[in-house]
């Protein structure tokens, strides 16, 4: 379920002059931190994993996310443009799971990419750390892409409430509360990245299998309770 046109506007959308920028700032510090941690502290595989870790997993990737995800479809819903996709022959769940594909394509590609990146620039892959939380930020980038698409679809607030669970649920209470990391993406994503690296350098307070289920029941849930909203979102005239 694919449509093209619905495609090419949504990339138009999300890489606008503004939204671009914005996506283009956090991958682009987070190489300049790794580039100056290696001149500064030398390769050390622990540095590596806290900074992919710290940074890139728990901050970088969600935000890209939330970016993402509610700009794929939320403006169009807030500003009425919607009305243009909605009038148009293409399928409801058609229009939801194209946005859902774009939105992944561009979470992926702006946290993904420069975190292998930066692992190779900070000990050059060892340990696998870079390939490990390379495997998390894209695991990690579909779930919130889902999250944060259904969110644009339902509130008005989709960034601000992204925004809360990125910076406050993932990055502080996840840090502070063990009850709250199970119901993390961030954990998730880390549990395959501790299957990856294996040597204690990551570690993830949800087993592997709990965060594979978890995983595939948020990205599906959310992509159909977001399809249901689009498809029960009522056109002037259909009354």
């Amino acid at each position: 379920m694919y449509d093209p046109t619905v495609a090419r506007l949504t990339y138009r959308a999300l890489l606008g002059r503004r939204r671009a920028a914005i996506l283009f700032l956090l991958p682009g510090l987070l190489l300049v931190i790794a580039t100056a941690v290696r001149v500064l502290n030398g390769a050390d595989d622990q540095v590596a994993a806290d900074l992919l870790g710290g940074f890139g997993l728990a901050t970088m990737v969600p935000l890209i996310g939330v970016i993402a995800g509610t700009g794929a479809i939320g403006p169009e819903i807030d500003d009425g443009s919607i009305v243009y996709l909605l009038s148009k022959p293409v399928k409801r769940t058609t229009i939801i799971t194209t946005k859902l594909y774009v939105a992944i394509a561009v979470t992926m590609v702006f946290s993904a990419v420069p975190t292998l990146i930066a692992g190779f620039i900070l000990n050059g892959n060892g340990q696998q750390v870079a390939v490990a939380y390379t495997v998390a930020a894209l695991v990690a980038s579909i779930a919130y892409s889902a999250l944060f698409l259904l969110l644009g679809t339902v509130s008005r607030h989709a960034v601000v409430i992204g925004l809360v669970y990125a910076l406050v649920w993932e990055a502080l209470f996840g840090s502070l509360i063990s009850g709250a990391r199970t119901l993390s993406v961030q954990q998730w994503a880390l549990a395959l990245a501790e299957k990856v690296t294996g040597d204690g350098l990551v570690h993830s307070d949800v087993a592997l299998p709990t965060a594979t289920v978890l995983l595939v029941a948020v990205t599906l849930g959310a992509t159909w309770f977001a399809g249901h909203k689009l498809r029960t979102l009522k056109l002037a005239g259909e009354e």
